[in-house]
C-alpha cells in the first residue's frame, strides 16, 4: 500500500475511497457498523505510511463513510437547515443558498471521480440511469430534495448538480403569515375557499415558492376527504392527510420501455375515486387532463405553474395543452375559465423575501372579446419610502384587498358563506 499511497499526495483520501469501494465489492452488502471497522482499519493502516493527527484521521474517517453511505463533501450542506439550495459546477466549485443569499461554498469536489460516483449513487437510488446518453436526469433523494443532473458532453463544465432542498418540517400557513408572506385576512379566504372546494391554481417564478405555499394550502383540506398526488418528482409534503394516495411519474427504461407519463397518472386517478387531486407542476401536454380533471367533478383540485404573472400564466396554459392537443384557442379559454376558480401568483422581492402578489378569481369566458375574464381581490401594495429600490433593501408593504368574491355558489352549497358576505 507504501507506493500507491505516496502516490495520492495530492488527495489522499481518493486512494483511500477506491480501496473501499474495492472492499465492498467483494464483500457485498454490510451495516453501517461493519462499514465503519473497515474505514477504521484503513486508516490505521494507512496511518502506518505517513503521520495522521487525530483530526486527520476523523476527517477521512467522516469523508469516506460519507463517500459510500452519503453524499460525500455534499452530506454537509444535506444536514444544514438553512440551506436551501445545493449548485455544483463541475469541479469548479459549489454555491448554496443560506436564507436566500447564494455565496460560493469553501469546499468543492477536488477531482472528478468523486463528483461522478455522487451523481451514478444519487441516480441509482431513485431508479434512473445517466450517461452521456441520458444527459438530463430528474430524481429526488431520500430526504425528498429535489435533483437535477446535467452530464457532459452537455455540461461542459462537468457534471452539474442542482439541489432544491425543502425543510424537514413542512412551512405552514402560520408561518408564512408570521413572515409577512400573506396575511391572516388572505389566508382566511383561502382557508374558506379550500374548504368550499374552490379548484386553485398557484402561478410564479423560479423559487418563488410555490410547493411550499401549496403544501400550506392543501392543510386545509378536511381530514376525511380523500387526496391524490401526482408529480414528476415527489416533493410534496402533505403530513395531515389520512386517505392520501401519492403518485409519481416515471421515466422510460433504457429499452425506451415502461414510461409513466404526468398525463397518464392523472387518467389513472380518475379512477381511484378521488375527492381532490393535486397535481405538483404542470409542464407540458398533460395540462389538458389537469384542466378536464377539474371539470369532471372533482371540486377543491389543486395545481401550480411558473408564470411571470397571472396573465402570463394563463397564456402558458393555452399554450401546454397545445402542446398535446390541437384545438380551437377558444375551447382552451372555455376549459380553463371554467376549470380553474382563484389564482394565486407568488414572487420573489429584491430583498429576497417570498411574498403573495395576487389573488385573482377566474370569471369566466367572454364570448365577445374571446378573453377569460378575471379581477383581482388581493394584491400586494408596496409602501412608499425614501430607501432606494436596489437589490437586498429590505421591501415594505402589504396584501390588501381590492375586490369581492363574485362567485359564492360553493360557499353556499359548504354552508360557509358567513364570514364572506362582505368580501
Amino acid at each position: 500500500m507504501r507506493q500507491r499511497w505516496q502516490n495520492e499526495e495530492a488527495d489522499p483520501s481518493l486512494y483511500l475511497q477506491r480501496e473501499l469501494r474495492r472492499q465492498l465489492d467483494l464483500t457485498g452488502e454490510l451495516s453501517d457498523e461493519e462499514i465503519g471497522r473497515m474505514i477504521d482499519e484503513l486508516i490505521v493502516s494507512a496511518g502506518k505510511q505517513r503521520h495522521l493527527s487525530l483530526q486527520d484521521m476523523t476527517r477521512l474517517r467522516r469523508e469516506l463513510f460519507n463517500s459510500v453511505r452519503r453524499l460525500d463533501v455534499l452530506q454537509e450542506l444535506i444536514d444544514d437547515d438553512r440551506v436551501t439550495e445545493i449548485m455544483v459546477n463541475g469541479t469548479e466549485g459549489i454555491f448554496v443558498e443560506r436564507d436566500g443569499r447564494i455565496t460560493k461554498w469553501e469546499t468543492g469536489f477536488d477531482a472528478a471521480e468523486k463528483l461522478e460516483i455522487i451523481v451514478q449513487q444519487i441516480a441509482g437510488r431513485c431508479n434512473r440511469t445517466v450517461n452521456e446518453a441520458e444527459a438530463i436526469v430528474d430524481a429526488r433523494l431520500e430526504n425528498g430534495a429535489r435533483v437535477n443532473i446535467i452530464m457532459p458532453p452537455i455540461a461542459l463544465n462537468g457534471p452539474i448538480i442542482t439541489i432544491r432542498r425543502f425543510p424537514d418540517h413542512p412551512i405552514t400557513m402560520r408561518e408564512l403569515i408570521e413572515w409577512g408572506s400573506i396575511t391572516q385576512e388572505a389566508a382566511e379566504f383561502l382557508k374558506r375557499c379550500v374548504l368550499a372546494g374552490y379548484n386553485i391554481f398557484i402561478s410564479g417564478g423560479t423559487g418563488s415558492g410555490k410547493t411550499t405555499f401549496l403544501n400550506a394550502l392543501s392543510n386545509f383540506i378536511p381530514k376525511d376527504e380523500r387526496i391524490i398526488t401526482i408529480e414528476d418528482n415527489a416533493e410534496l409534503q402533505i403530513r395531515e392527510a389520512e386517505n392520501l394516495v401519492r403518485l409519481e411519474a416515471r421515466k422510460a427504461n433504457e429499452e425506451g420501455e415502461h414510461e409513466v407519463t404526468i398525463r397518464d397518472l392523472i387518467k389513472a386517478s380518475l379512477r381511484c375515486r378521488p375527492d381532490r387531486i393535486i397535481v405538483g407542476e404542470v409542464r407540458g401536454d398533460e395540462t389538458i387532463d389537469m384542466l378536464q380533471s377539474l371539470n369532471t367533478g372533482h371540486d377543491g383540485s389543486l395545481s401550480t405553474g411558473h408564470g411571470n404573472s397571472p396573465k402570463d400564466m394563463l397564456s402558458r396554459l393555452e399554450t401546454m395543452v397545445l402542446m398535446g392537443l390541437e384545438m380551437p384557442v377558444s375551447a382552451i379559454r372555455r376549459q380553463i375559465a371554467s376549470g380553474i376558480d382563484l389564482m394565486v401568483h407568488l414572487g420573489r422581492m429584491r430583498d429576497r423575501t417570498r411574498k403573495v402578489l395576487e389573488i385573482l378569481e377566474v370569471d369566466g369566458y367572454d364570448g365577445i372579446t374571446q378573453e377569460i375574464q378575471t379581477h383581482t381581490l388581493y394584491r400586494f401594495e408596496e409602501m412608499e419610502t425614501d430607501e432606494p429600490k436596489v437589490p437586498g433593501a429590505k421591501v415594505r408593504g402589504a396584501l390588501v384587498r381590492t375586490g369581492k368574491l363574485l362567485h359564492t355558489g360553493k360557499l353556499e352549497r359548504a354552508g360557509i358563506l358567513e364570514g364572506v358576505a362582505e368580501e
